[in-house]
């Protein structure tokens, strides 16, 4: 399908369609390619009907959060690309111990929010980046523990634009991963419990305070690029593989934890992407296991 054609689908759209879009400045790494189509939905019924529309005529979508975890190929993106930005989808509503958080929410400010109201649950995701959206859809956590453990239900929508809800015992998370197969996420609703500020405080800074220690915080990296298989650690391993410090272009494996790449001045995707595949090479010689991405490659 040829893009004037393709731009007629989002006739009527205009406003919040942008063709041939960066999507490097919209990631942690900062490396990547164009999206042939950017779209902002302000609202629940443009959503609808963007998705509606790419459903129809058949163009791919994916759905961008905050990009931190996300490696996006140096050829960049065919179809579209959907940002939940807008302020319907950023929303964040405390109904007793229920907190409803829109896709668009920050999960940063929504842990401190909830420890300066004296309410547990998530403190434990101090200094995870990330959306809401993104943060149930790879069930993010670390060795403290997980979202998903606190979610309550999800509401998604469908290829048609539908909308529907999916809760706990339906709903199920895995570690880094879950069992939602819908494309889009709208909303998480999360349940929470009372506890004493200061407590919670002190956990944050607790989680704060490993982080720093063993994270190469302030680079341009996208997090643990690889799953831990189950009872090992891939940062251990890849740091017994004696892959510390080693370069493939402008993408080196982190000196601070093994399982961190940073992308340096002039990196392309392509040098994190052979660098991946020389980390899982190494290691399946070396320990006979076979790595698998926690990050996502577009």
């Amino acid at each position: 399908m040829s893009g004037k054609l393709r731009m007629n689908i989002f006739n009527g759209l205009e406003k919040i369609v942008k063709k041939d879009y960066p999507l490097g400045q919209s990631t942690w790494f900062g490396l990547g390619g164009r999206a042939e189509y950017f779209i902002r939905p302000q609202t629940i019924a443009q959503l609808a009907d963007v998705v509606k529309r790419c459903s129809e005529n058949s163009v791919p979508m994916r759905v961008l959060g905050f990009g931190s975890n996300l490696l996006v190929r140096d050829e960049g993106v065919k179809g579209t690309v959907i940002k939940l930005d807008g302020e319907e989808f950023c929303k964040v509503k405390h109904d007793g111990l229920i907190l409803t958080a829109g896709a668009g929410a920050d999960l940063g400010k929504l842990v401190l929010d909830c420890v300066r109201r004296g309410l547990g649950g998530i403190e434990i995701l101090a200094g995870i980046p990330g959306s809401i959206g993104g943060a149930v859809r790879m069930n993010a956590g670390g060795i403290f523990g997980d979202l998903g453990s606190a979610i309550e239900s999800v509401t998604l929508m469908d290829n048609d634009g539908n909308i529907f809800e999916k809760s706990k015992p339906e709903l199920s998370f895995d570690y880094r991963q879950t069992n939602i197969t819908a494309k889009i996420i709208l909303a998480a609703q999360i349940k929470l419990y009372e506890a004493d500020p200061q407590h919670l405080l002190k956990t944050v800074k607790e989680v704060w305070i490993y982080k720093k220690n063993t994270q190469p915080l302030n680079t341009k990296s996208a997090g643990c690029v690889f799953k831990n298989p189950r009872g090992m650690s891939a940062g251990a391993m890849i740091d017994r593989t004696g892959l510390k410090g080693t370069k493939v272009g402008g993408a080196v494996v982190s000196e601070k934890h093994a399982n961190f790449i940073i992308a340096e001045k002039g990196c392309k995707s392509s040098d994190v992407i052979l660098l991946i595949d020389t980390i899982k090479q190494q290691v399946k010689e070396k320990f006979d296991v076979e790595l698998e991405l926690e990050i996502e490659i577009w």
